[in-house]
Order: structure tokens, then sequence, then C-alpha cells
């Protein structure tokens, strides 16, 4: 450059209207009149504003006070204020979208309204040929080009001498090379222009924000031209970022604006295939998260806007259906099922190597252990209320999501049915084709939240459930679709009751999503909830018998110990992770609310409700007609009894906090558990005694050290039920009912059934409403003794001393061969045996001692029923069909407690057997004080030959004092001996007398004298009534041809009671003749 141009350049520097061009040449060319400048003045938005708010020609005035040539500029535009607006529309374009067509030295820019730096589009400012601005007929190439940069971090130029010092990363504002991201912002930028340019401006920044979103759709529509970028994957980085940023509306904004343009234009590609790949980007990331890694709840966000809008809502449910229907796995396996499946259990089951939670739990104090439960409740609420929204947006939008989404829950729940079979849980490589236990427990809880708004008992939207709905079967798909039906399978289900022969379906034209809501979410709960809750039980009965052998192998040091311990921990850490995962509090009430709603609709539909309001229960019920209850699966019973009975073990206060929902389950247990006419599956009903136990607030004992459960509310609920008689009562018959279930296995069933039964009897006999109905029962049963069908109490009482006097006895001798077994081994006996008869024998004492154990815990709760029971209720025992069983019951098992017989019972350890000697001895002499001031008890304890001797209760009385009974009872229990033994001392009398009776007076089964003869119909033999009536109770059948019998067919046998009679009246007649008038 010359000097002379050195000198005009200084010149023009110092002119004014130099500060309105970014580059000497620039100036020069427009003040000597040749082509237009390069680039406009810088001129910010607020100069201009000041500017107009004064005058239009203001700006133009002061230029041309500093400028020789007006005449110039004239020539170059045609106004001012088109000067001014070219001007500023490239400012603006420049601040959008951070580009440029513009190098000159920054320096000589004043930085008013340019941004810091920008990326220089070199190629296109070479194919202008001399213009370096941006306008409006440029900028759509001038972004297509730029977003073309594989690397615009190497174009970048600063704008202006005061930024050139800041270093800034070259990913910051203009150097961002993703494409999406780099848009967004600029629609932020475009979105801060339209807020602040005057209104001649305005239309260009929005056609500028347009521009934005149109390429934006652009990138998505066409990705395989923008080399190198995942677009979807940075659509979903951005929805991350945006989601959980403090105001993401403007995220939300763009990313409608860009839907609308997807679905305007489809022709390059659909809707769908446009979201399909950014959902699989995001179903790749979350398929192996953790639920401790926090930023899940990010992704789980961007689900949730994916769920609310509603045309990627319908894309999201076509997508998730399965290529296979029928595999259960594959209902896991794509982007919901992968979210409904992230939980604090193991992966893969049974595997714990790098599981998150519990690790060498043996090592863990219990407050560590309470601890992280409580961070793993935490992370699953939020979870389980993020899942719940997912869904209920989707249930929200149109039919057709709707539709798909309950279609895929009807074929996910059907094709996993087998998660719940046997043989599934028995071979893994069959139990891994279906979903997992995270994904059914999840799913449940999110199912659980949606039902929650019908979720009150007296609701009225319960009645609108329609039972029907599980009746339907053989549905095309469309017909599917118009009747809103979707759960598949049902009608293969076992209902409550059979469907009558005469009753016909009454099917609607649409069944409602409250109804769907129900049944799908009971299905959920059964292969989910209810199976972990098995495993659970499962995992703890294997954690009892490995800690007893890891201790026996420490005792031994043997070097097994190791193993076992790390075996030992392994178990424990799925075991407290599958608690932490069930007891999460939230969805445990949520599963409350459901569970007694189901119990009140129940109540509802055993009453015959078929209308639009709750009906009152009252007892006695009606017979039922027409009912509904022959369409309900039985699953519904078996959810609610399991919830229960798994609160009462591992949530007792979910119990205790929901008075209100225990009412409800009471309500359902007195319908159902006695009544076979609304339930008729004795399994069923004997699971409702299981709910009863549960819900009994009787404290048992704790660990030590362990704080003992409030029982407050549960107490207030049971003392003041209205129905507490119509329960017991219920008992009372389900006891009765389930001695015969028509299995093969029913006698060793029942005693299991009938287990928990003696302790919730005894609960009720220490409430006076509980016992004051059972004694209501027993006064009935001794005034109605020879109804044709006989009384409750009676067939009670009869099957309660059948049980006591085949448990005992069973006891007794399994503990003699016990004693046996064991005296073999400690005199060294099994030393020269055989290896496999050794082991035959420590198997035959170990299958032994559980059996004993057994018979021995049940005993002795039906000898303690016993006990109480007479303390207030004494006629119907001494009645002739009783008295004889009870007293041959006691004498025999006495004369095995305190007799001769008593050292074969001595065991090692009577406490590893359950055997309580001296608290069977209490309660049975007790049972004889009970009913010691009763003649015909006291005559009859010296007619069974087999065990009554008057050394026995001598006998007895010594073991009393042995084991510090009080004395009172000592000395009562003596005073009756006595009395026993005069009525003895006569009988022995009377026995030398009638011992010559004629064959023909005698009792065939008993081969006792016979008081009352009758006559059976149907095999036409003569019995006493006292034996065919005790025969009856368990029997109703002819003892001698099976044919049915019943008390009301029998007929007096007058002419044979009158023979005895007069037999009778000559023998004694001869026996005070024979003794002289001394006698």
């Amino acid at each position: 450059m010359t000097d002379q141009g050195s000198n005009n350049n200084q010149n023009i520097k110092c002119n004014p209207f130099s500060a309105l061009f970014s580059s000497p040449p620039g100036t020069a060319q427009f003040a000597s009149g040749q082509n237009p400048p390069q680039l406009f003045p810088e001129l910010s938005l607020e100069d201009i504003v000041e500017s107009q708010s004064k005058s239009d020609n203001s700006m133009f005035d002061s230029i041309y006070d500093n400028v020789a040539s007006v005449a110039d500029i004239s020539r170059s535009f045609h106004s001012r204020q088109e000067f001014c607006e070219l001007l500023n529309i490239n400012h603006m374009i420049q601040r959008i979208f951070l580009i440029t067509l513009d190098n000159s030295d920054p320096s000589l820019s004043a930085g008013n309204g340019i941004p810091p730096r920008c990326v220089y589009m070199e190629e296109m400012a070479a194919d202008l040929k001399g213009q370096n601005w941006l306008d409006m007929d440029n900028i759509e190439q001038a972004l297509f080009n730029r977003l073309l940069l594989q690397e615009p971090g190497n174009q970048l130029i600063y704008m202006s001498s005061s930024c050139s010092e800041v270093k800034l990363p070259i990913d910051l504002d203009a150097g961002e090379h993703c494409a999406i991201p780099y848009l967004y912002a600029c629609y932020q930028r475009a979105k801060e222009e339209v807020t602040k340019v005057p209104e001649k401006l305005l239309s260009y920044a929005v056609r500028c924000k347009n521009l934005t979103v149109s390429n934006t759709r652009t990138v998505l529509l066409i990705p395989e031209i923008y080399t190198g970028q995942n677009v979807y994957g940075q659509l979903v980085d951005l929805l991350l970022e945006g989601v959980s940023g403090a105001q993401p509306e403007d995220l939300l904004g763009f990313v409608e604006e860009v839907i609308t343009g997807l679905l305007a234009e489809q022709e390059v590609r659909t809707f769908r295939e446009v979201i399909v790949p950014v959902l699989d980007n995001l179903q790749g990331r979350i398929k192996d998260l953790d639920l401790y890694q926090l930023f899940i709840y990010s992704y789980l966000d961007v689900l949730i806007y994916f769920s609310r809008q509603k045309d990627i809502a319908m894309v999201l449910v076509e997508h998730i259906q399965p290529k296979h229907p029928t595999q259960g796995f594959q209902y896991q396996n794509n982007l919901l099922g992968w979210v409904l499946s992230i939980s604090c259990l193991p992966k893969t089951p049974g595997v714990v190597e790098s599981h998150g939670y519990f690790q060498n739990p043996t090592h863990y104090s219990s407050q560590e252990k309470t601890v992280q439960e409580a961070n793993i409740h935490q992370l699953m609420g939020k979870l389980h209320d993020k899942l719940h929204q997912i869904l209920k947006n989707l249930l929200q939008h149109s039919s057709e999501t709707r539709h798909q989404l309950l279609s895929w829950l009807g074929g996910c729940l059907q094709a996993n049915a087998g998660r719940t079979k046997i043989w599934a849980n028995q071979m893994p490589e069959i139990f891994q084709t279906y979903a997992s236990d995270a994904f059914f427990l999840n799913l449940g809880a999110a199912l659980l939240k949606l039902c929650q708004p019908f979720c009150r008992p007296l609701s009225p939207k319960l009645l609108t459930f329609e039972p029907s709905y599980c009746a339907l079967k053989d549905l095309s798909e469309e017909e599917r679709r118009i009747f809103s039906v979707h759960a598949r399978g049902l009608d293969k289900e076992t209902c409550l009751i059979p469907v009558p022969p005469q009753q016909s379906v009454d099917y609607i034209q649409s069944y409602s999503l409250l109804t769907e809501n129900l049944i799908f979410t009971q299905l959920t709960l059964r292969l989910g909830f209810h199976r972990l809750h098995e495993q659970m039980l499962k995992m703890n009965n294997s954690i009892y018998k490995l800690q007893s052998t890891w201790q026996e192998a420490q005792r031994t040091g043997s070097s097994m110990s190791d193993h076992l311990l790390g075996e030992l921990d392994r178990l424990m850490t799925i075991y407290l992770s599958t608690k932490a995962a069930l007891t999460e509090p939230a969805m445990l009430q949520c599963c409350m609310n459901l569970q007694a709603s189901s119990a009140a609709l129940l109540v509802q539909l055993g009453l015959g409700n078929q209308g639009n309001d709750h009906l009152p229960l009252n007892f006695p019920l009606l017979p039922l007609h027409n009912s509904m209850l022959c369409y309900v699966p039985e699953f519904f019973m078996e959810n609610i009894g399991e919830f229960i009975i798994f609160s009462r073990r591992f949530a007792e206060n979910v119990l205790e906090s929901s008075a209100e929902s225990i009412e409800q389950i009471l309500n359902l247990v007195t319908v159902f558990m006695g009544n076979a006419d609304r339930m008729r599956n004795p399994h069923l009903r004997a699971k409702l005694v299981e709910v009863l136990d549960a819900l009994i607030p009787y404290i048992e004992p704790v660990a030590h050290g362990a704080a003992q459960p409030i029982t407050f509310q549960r107490e207030r609920v049971f003392c003041s039920y209205r129905h507490a008689s119509s329960l017991a009562e219920a008992l009372i018959t389900m006891f009765v009912d389930i001695e015969f279930t028509g299995e093969p296995h029913h006698f060793e069933q029942k005693f299991n059934y009938r287990r928990p039964m003696y302790a919730i009897l005894k609960y009720m006999w220490g409430k006076d409403s509980y016992r004051e109905s059972i004694k209501h029962l027993a006064n009935y049963a001794s005034e109605n003794l020879e109804a044709t069908n006989a009384p409750l109490f009676l067939r009670y009482l009869n099957l309660l001393m059948n049980d006591a006097i085949f448990l005992l006895d069973e006891a007794i001798q399994y503990l003699s061969k016990i004693k046996l077994l064991q005296l073999e081994r400690d005199q060294g006996e099994w030393d020269g045996l055989a290896p496999d008869a050794r082991r035959e024998k420590e198997s035959n004492l170990l299958k032994f001692g559980q059996l004993g154990r057994f018979h021995n815990i049940i005993s002795n709760e039906t000898i303690s029923t016993l006990a109480f029971l007479t303390s207030e209720i004494k006629n119907i025992f001494v009645h002739t069909f009783l008295v004889e069983r009870i007293v041959s019951m006691l004498n025999y098992f006495l004369q095995h407690l305190v007799g001769p017989k008593m050292g074969a019972l001595k065991v090692k350890d009577f406490s590893e057997f359950d055997f309580k000697p001296q608290q069977l001895v209490s309660d049975i002499c007790t049972i004889y004080l009970n009913l010691g001031d009763e003649e015909m008890f006291c005559a009859m304890v010296p007619k069974d030959g087999r065990s009554y001797s008057p050394t026995l209760f001598s006998q007895a009385v010594r073991v009393l004092k042995k084991i510090n009974k009080p004395g009172d009872m000592i000395v009562s229990f003596g005073v009756l001996a006595d009395k026993i033994k005069s009525h003895a001392d006569r009988q022995q009398q009377e026995e030398e007398t009638y011992s010559d009776a004629p064959d023909d007076f005698l009792d065939p089964i008993m081969s006792t004298l016979m008081r009352d003869p009758v006559l059976l119909p149907a095999s036409n033999v003569t019995v006493d009534r006292s034996t065919i009536a005790r025969h009856l109770l368990s029997d109703q059948t002819d003892p001698f041809n099976r044919c049915p019998l019943t008390m009301d067919q029998i007929r007096p046998n007058k002419e044979l009671k009158q023979e005895i009679l007069q037999w009778l009246a000559k023998r004694k007649q001869d026996m005070l003749h024979n003794m002289g008038p001394s006698s």
C-alpha cells in the first residue's frame, strides 16, 4: 500500500462515518462512489431504536455531516431506511446463526450488535463474488452449508478485537459441530430476537426462527447427508438436557414445531420412520442402566414427554408391539419393557456379582440394612411415579393409542402366564424365556397407581366393574377393539363358583377402562408381586438351613465353612434385595387400597348386588340367584389373601395403618370363608383362614432387641366388628368343611389348614362378643343334638376330638421311635453299620423328628382348645353322644403322660420336637376339672376299661406337684379322683350283675349294653343311639352297608328296648334279693 493510500486510510479512520463500516476498504469504496460496500456498518438494534425514536433521518444526518459525498450514498441505496434495514438484517442473522461472509480485520470493528465470533463461510463468500453480507435471500443456503461443515470449529473467526483476547472452547456457541443442538441454539437466539427487534424486522426474525425448525426437520428426514453425525442421538441428548433444565418450555416448543413440520412432510420419510430411531437410541441407553444411577430419571422424563406428545405416543405404542407375541420375553425387549425392568433385583436370577445392593450382608448391622432398604425405597418410589405417568399419558390419548397399549398389556400377560407354573420355576432355562420379575413388579406398581381413583371401598365407581368381561372368548381383533376387551385367556380361569346350567351371560356393548384396569392389575400382581413373595419364603427356608449348616461347620472346624459363608452371603443378597423391592411403602399402600376395594366389590357381588349403590351387609345371607360370582376368577381372592399374608410377615405397619381396609377384608372373610355356595374351592376358603390369622392382632414373640409391633388399630377393629358372631361361626364352619376336600391327600392337608384356626379361636375366646357367639352355637347344638342335620358345633367338637386323638397318639408313637433311635446311636450300635444302613438310620431319625414335631405342635393346640372351651361350655361335652369319647381320650393320654409308659417318651431334647408334657398334663387335668362337676362325666370316666385305674389319678396328682401347679388345682384334682373312684366301685358291681347280658342286647359296634337301641333302615341292624349318632358326625352313611344315612331316618327299636329294660329290672331285683335285707 502506498503512503498516499496509508494517509487516506488514516483519514478515513478518523472520520466518524468509518464507524459504520467493518473495514477501511469498505469505507473508501463507499466514499468514492464505487460498488456497494462489502459489509454494512455496525449498528446495534438499540442504536436503531434510539435513533428512530427521535427521527428516521437523524442517524443519516450525523453521517452526512462527516461525509463529503452524500450523492455516493444515494447512488448505492434507494433510501436511508433500506440501508438500516439491510444492515440490521445482516447483524441479526449473524447473532442468530453465528455465521458470516466477512473475514475483515476484527480490530476495525466497533463490536456493536455482532456476536463475539462466527463461522466464516469461505466457499459461499467466494461464490457470491464480492457480497460479504447475509440477507434473507442467501441465509437459507448459508445455513444449509453451515450444517454440512464437518469441522466448523476450524473456520471460526473473531468478529471484534475485544473478543479475540477471550479464549472460548471451540464447541461453545459458533463452533458447535452437532447439527441438532446447533439448530436449537439458533432457535433460542431467534426467539430472543423476536422479542427485541423493531416491528420492521419482526418478520425477518420469525423467518429465521422458522428456518431453524425447517432445517431440523430436514436433518431428521435426511440424516445420511450429514456425515459422521448421529442426529437421533443428538436429539435424545438435547431432550435429556432440556427436560432436566430449569425452563424446559423452550425446548419442548422447539420440538413441537419440528414435529408439526415432520407430520406435514412425510414424502421422504414417514413420521414413524423418523421417531423409531430416536426411540431405539433411547432404548439402547436405558437397557443397561441401574436403579442407583440418578440420571436415569432424566431418561424417564424424556419418555414421559414422548408419552405426552400424542403423535410420538402413537409411534411408541406401535413400536413396542412384539414380532412374536407368544414369546414372553419379547415384551421386555423394547423401550417400555427395559424401563419397566429397572430394579434393585439382580438382573440375572441368582447371580449377585456386580450387583449394587447388599453385598456381603453377613457383615451388615441391622441398621445398615435398614438404611440401604430405605434408600432403595426412595429410588423405587420415584421410578414408580414416573412409570405411572407414562402409562397414564398413553391411556389418555386417542382410542387407537389406548387400544394398542391395552393390546400390548393383554398379550404380555397371556404370553407370560407360565411364570407361575411350578415346572417353570424349577427349570431356569425355561423361566428365562419370560419377562423378568422386575418387569412385572414395576408394571404392577404402575398399574396400582392407575387404579387408585376408584380404590375406595364405598366408591360407586367400583360397582361399574363388569365380571362378564372374564367370560368372553374367541374374539377377533376387531371385536376386541369394539368391545374394549384386551385381556386374553380369562375364560380358561377357574371362577369362584361354577356357572349354573340355566344362567346365560349378559355381555355389554363396551367394557369400561376400570374393568380392564382392575383385571390387568390383579393379573400382573399374580405374575410379579406374589411370585416374588413365594420365592422369598423359599429363600427364607434355604437361608435358615444353610445358616445351621454353616454354624455346624464352624463349630467342627470344617474346611467348608468359608464356602458355606459365601453361599449364605449370596442368598442373603438376593433375599434382602427382593424384600426391599417388595416393601416399597407407597406401592404397598396402593396395593392395600386395591385389595380392600376388591374385597368390598366381591362382598357386593356375594350379596347379589347388580345395582349402582352399595348394599348393607347383613346376616344370615340370602340365597343367590343369577350371581355374577360365576364369572369372577379365583385369582382375585388369591391375590387378596396373598397380600394380607405378605403384609403380616414383612410389612405389618401397613395393616396397622389401614383400619378401614381391615374391616373390608373381615367382611370378605365372613361372607366367603364359611360359604361354599359363594366360593366352591375348599383350599381357597382355607386360604381365608390364613388371611384371618394374619389380621388377628395377637402379639407373637419377637427377636431380642426388636421393636414390639403396634396392634392398637387392629385391636379396635376386631373388638368393634359388628359381624363378630357371624365371623366366629364362619371359622367353625370352615373347620368342619375342610374335613374332606375330595383330593387324595386331604387327610394330611386338613391339619395344615386347621393349624391357624386354633390360635384364632383362642383369640376370639378372649373377646366377649366372640366368646358369647361361640357359646350360643354350643347351646343351640345341645338343644338340637338329634336334628336331621347335626348342629355345627356338635360336628366341630367331634372333629376336634378326632384330631386330638389322632395327633397326640401319632406324636407319642413318633417320640417312642425317636427315643429308640437315639438310644441305639448313643450306645454305639450305629458305629458298626454299613454306610448305607447308617444313612438310613440318620434319615429315619430326621424324618421321625420332623413328623413328631408337627404332630406335637398341633396336638398341643387341640388339647389347649378343649381346655378353654370346657371352662364355660359343659352340657354338650357330657351328652351321651360325646362324653364317652372325651373320657377315653383324656384317660388314654393321661396314662401315657403320667403312667408307667411315660418313660418311653423321654427323648433327649423335648424342645427340639416341640414336646411339652408339662403343659399337656396341665391342660388335660384342667379339662377333667372343668367337667368334673357333671355326674355324667364322672360316671363315664371309670367305664373306660382300657386306660382308667385308680392309681392313674394319684400319679397325676404327683406330677402336678412336681411341675409346681397351684395348690388349689392339686387339691381339687384329688377330690375329683375320689369322686370318680366311688363311681368306679358302684360300676364294678353293676358290671358283675350285667356281665351275662344276651348278645342281642349288646351294641354290635361297641360291644356294650344298649340303653336306647335304634334300627338302621338300610342294613336293618340295631345299634345304640349314642353309637350311631357319634358315627354320623363324621360319616353320613350306614356303617354296615355304606348307604346314605341321617339321624331322622333311624327308628327306635321299642320292642328291644322294652326287653332290655325288663331284663335290667329283673337283674337288679335278683341282685337285691341275693344281697339280703341288710343291703
